[in-house]
């Protein structure tokens, strides 16, 4: 079973937590893992990107000159893609990205990310993050005493004093145990999470 420290918000170690190897223990595959962050990546894009073919763009019924005689060469349209104001050669259109994984898949993907992080000792584990209120100078000297820069910050779900005192700092981004994912614990170069979070991650993807 994977054993890290436990540390405080000054960046001292309070104790040792016992991480669950059917997530945090799990052999990495990387063509799985691979397959998770294309599909990911595909699925944000909107896909709406279109422009107009010479049949679409308005205008150009009429021969410009005619067939022989004038010293021009021989022109048909003027909405042929060498006329400015022309059709697009190879024009995009509309199409969906999408790319599906299967359930399983995605699961497993994502505890090999998360176990590739506990081996990487880029897995930090906070006590209590502590947030009274919304404190975004405290949440960076808290980054700051736990020697992290780029850092995805996983604090469970209700403690929005937490996600908002950390959403403004550059390179920092904040996820719920539900909402953590491959590309984002690749990302980042440190997953930093409460000892709450790590429970409920422990809890949703057992």
């Amino acid at each position: 079973m994977a054993n890290v420290s436990v540390f405080n918000t000054d960046g001292q170690e309070v104790g040792k937590i016992d991480l669950n190897d059917a997530i945090f223990g799990v052999e990495l595959n990387e063509h799985l893992v691979h397959m998770a962050v294309v599909a990911q990546l595909a699925n944000m894009r909107q896909g709406t990107q279109k422009a107009k073919t010479r049949s679409e763009v308005s205008g150009g019924g009429r021969k410009p000159w005619r067939q022989k005689g004038t010293g021009h060469a021989r022109q048909g349209s003027t909405r042929a893609p060498q006329w400015k104001g022309g059709g697009v050669v190879f024009a995009p259109t509309p199409r969906d990205y999408t790319m599906t994984l299967n359930k399983k898949e995605k699961r497993h993907a994502l505890k090999c990310a998360l176990s590739s992080r506990v081996q990487e000792n880029k897995f930090i584990v906070v006590d209590d993050f502590g947030m009274a209120e919304i404190k975004t100078k405290k949440m960076v000297e808290t980054l700051k005493n736990l020697k992290v820069e780029k850092a995805l910050v996983v604090a469970p779900e209700g403690e929005m004093n937490t996600v908002l005192s950390a959403r403004n700092i550059a390179g920092v981004k904040t996820a719920s145990p539900k909402t953590i994912n491959v590309y984002d614990i690749l990302k980042y170069n440190t997953v930093v999470a409460s000892k709450a979070a790590v429970s409920a991650i422990e809890e949703v993807y057992a």
